[in-house]
């Protein structure tokens, strides 16, 4: 992943390498000063894990072994001309030979790649950050726009009526306000909690493209926090300012023109007996109890309360319609704003009940210390297809009858659904404990979320994952291997012969079929090392895997990318020999435990996608002017994507300037 003009290390570089081992200054390296520092770097560089496995245990017993590789690593250092030792001029020659890249290059690297954009006009910069970010904002402008405008509509109506303003004062307006802002604000809030809505709309790209599904959690929370706001000064514009006024001797004969003489005269207590006072106090009570009940000091204490607490939203919705059943200042419209929300959440809390009781098959396996598949047959009467990168609703009976739990599915196939679980919480601790070779019973609800819905409209893709953001993609790569797999065991010979009608050659010479090679690079950017351990297993099967069958149609290529960096020069170097350091009987990193490469700094973008042009540029040579569609997957910060989004545009201009026609389609990918 280094630059082509990349600057090996500087004499002061190497020099200050040969002080860090060159303890007692003798003017010689010795096989137990690079054995002390090698252990010292290998400490800090590698992944720490929580508590030991049973491969873990494994390799502490087999020390011997990992005594063996790390002294044949130090003699490959020393060189096996020399003994235990050997000159520091002559070790400074090695050192030069390896190249190793410069911190210093590095560096500056980075520095360019980060201003990358900075260096761009204007309306570039603002065109690609409205590609990545811009329709997000117009949705949230949309929805400001929409509570500012009926509130201000409602306000106005009441603040210049004077009829109202006769009879109740400037309470009224204040109150008006506030409900018409929550006409939006709690529609929006109860249609954020269908997962069925969510799982339809994302079927539809540019959908999706405005509203951002994974941040569904977030916005509802958002919208949480304004209804209660708006609620509480809607009640406060009834209790210190209407019912005042409209409760004063002076007034009555305007409370009477608008709410009949047979109301009058009212007094203040009055107002609160109503259906609409009582209602409406009742509903507001109810609202700050399901608030205080859904804390993240409350959900982590129990979320089997948490989620009670949610169930009030029915009483809640049902307050609400009674509130303006009695048509006092105004026609009832609420009840037709939030009827299709409520209607929708109904039948999928509903659904969700009777799953509860129907029970699925279903084993659980410990993969190692921290994660655990869960298997099971989906039922046929199960009309919905399970995807790999959806998610679904997880429940087991025998820890809890009423908690459900989001996870994202990690491979379908054949109605067989595996899940990959992190057992880090308290519910997954417990799940844990349930391995065995007995199966368990399990509920489910789903599935949700759609996986990419635009990655097979593309001839070849790259994904780029940002944290925990690679979860669906790993799971969707995995899946496509196993569907190939199958796909081509189903086929005999000679439908294989009849597959490959356009042989073609790849740049190292391997034979393919243009109209079936997919090719996949997907790049892992994580800030520390320890998050490389979230997904090591899945990835280095999806690697395994590859090595392991003979696909020539199907080129999965994993890059993984630490973004912390050490400014010592000794890890530096260290850190570069260790990942480097893979033999034909061990093929994983002895640092990260990875198969796949991990590159230490930031993911240099424009030199990756220059890179894959030009190798696209051979692919298809022998068919220049077929269109070729690459689509560019990202899920991450939007910093990165706006960078993606520009050098996507790039290449699609190069594409157009050379003839080759290659298209890089960038695509916002959320996973809610």
């Amino acid at each position: 992943m280094s630059s082509s003009h990349t600057q090996s290390l500087t004499e002061e570089e190497i020099d200050q390498f040969i002080k860090t081992l060159d303890h007692n200054k003798d003017g010689k390296i010795s096989f137990a000063e690079l054995e002390q520092q090698l252990d010292h770097a290998f400490e800090e560089l590698k992944p720490h894990v929580a508590r030991k496995t049973e491969k873990d245990v494994e390799a502490d017993i087999d020390e011997e072994k990992a005594v063996q590789r790390r002294h044949a690593f130090i003699r490959k250092m020393l060189g096996e001309e020399h003994g235990e030792c050997i000159p520091v001029q002559q070790f400074k020659d090695r050192i030069q030979n390896w190249k190793i890249p410069s911190l210093e290059q590095e560096k500056q690297n980075e520095k360019e790649e980060g201003d990358h954009l900075k260096r761009a006009s204007f309306r570039r910069k603002m065109y690609a950050w409205w590609r990545v970010v811009g329709p997000e904002y117009v949705f949230m402008a949309v929805v400001v726009a929409l509570q500012l405008g009926l509130g201000i509509w409602q306000c106005l109506k009441y603040a210049l009526g004077r009829e109202y303003q006769a009879a109740f004062g400037w309470g009224v307006a204040l109150a008006k306000f506030s409900a018409g802002a929550l006409y939006p604000t709690l529609f929006f809030l109860l249609l954020s909690m269908s997962r069925w809505w969510s799982t339809a709309m994302r079927r539809f790209y540019y959908v999706s493209r405005f509203i951002n599904w994974d941040h569904a959690q977030a916005f509802h929370i958002l919208m949480s926090v304004e209804t209660l706001l708006f609620a509480t000064l809607h009640a406060i514009g009834h209790l210190s300012g209407s019912f005042n006024f409209g409760s004063m001797p002076d007034r009555q004969a305007a409370v009477g023109q608008l709410l009949g003489q047979d109301a009058i005269p009212k007094r203040y207590i009055d107002y609160v007996r109503t259906l609409p006072g009582s209602s409406g106090l009742t509903a507001l009570g109810t609202l700050y109890c399901i608030s205080l009940l859904s804390m993240p000091i409350v959900r982590k204490w129990s979320y089997e309360l948490f989620q009670s607490a949610h169930l009030l939203m029915f009483p809640f919705i049902g307050l609400l319609m009674a509130h303006g059943a009695r048509r006092l200042l105004q026609y009832p419209v609420l009840g037709f704003i939030l009827a299709i929300p409520t209607l929708l959440i109904l039948l999928e809390r509903g659904t969700r009940l009777i799953r509860s009781f129907i029970s699925i098959p279903a084993t659980i396996t410990i993969l190692d210390k921290e994660t655990v598949c869960v298997s099971c047959q989906i039922p046929d009467s199960r009309i919905w297809p399970y995807e790999a990168g959806q998610f679904v609703f997880l429940q087991v009976p025998q820890l809890s009858r009423f908690q459900w739990h989001p996870f994202t599915i990690s491979l379908c196939l054949d109605r067989e659904m595996q899940l990959h679980i992190k057992t880090d919480g308290d519910w997954t601790g417990k799940l844990r404990d349930l391995a065995g070779e007995e199966p368990i019973k399990i509920g489910l609800d789903g599935p949700f979320g759609a996986p990419a819905q635009r990655f097979y409209d593309f001839d070849q893709a790259i994904i780029v994952g940002a944290g925990i953001g690679i979860t669906p993609f790993s799971a969707i790569l995995h899946d496509l291997q196993e569907r190939e797999d199958h796909r081509w065991k189903k086929n005999d010979k000679q439908d294989k012969q009849q597959l490959s009608r356009h042989p073609s050659i790849l740049p190292d010479h391997n034979h393919i079929d243009l109209e079936l090679y997919r090719r996949v690079d997907m790049h892992w950017i994580v800030r520390d090392k320890n998050a490389l351990l979230w997904f090591s297993d899945l990835l280095n099967d999806i690697s395994n895997d590859e090595k392991g069958h003979d696909r020539d149609h199907l080129d999965i290529r994993i890059f993984n990318h630490v973004t912390r960096k050490h400014d010592d020069i000794s890890l530096h170097i260290f850190r570069w020999l260790l990942e480097q350091n893979r033999t034909e009987e061990n093929q994983q990193s002895p640092l990260t435990g990875l198969i796949a490469p991990t590159h230490f700094g930031r993911p240099n973008f424009k030199e990756i996608m220059q890179k894959h042009y030009t190798q696209m540029q051979e692919l298809f040579a022998s068919q220049p002017k077929r269109k070729r569609k690459i689509g560019v997957f990202f899920c991450g910060s939007p910093i990165i994507g706006a960078q993606l989004a520009d050098l996507c545009d790039e290449c699609t201009l190069l594409g157009v300037r050379d003839g080759s026609l290659i298209e890089y389609h960038f695509q916002i990918e959320v996973f809610g």
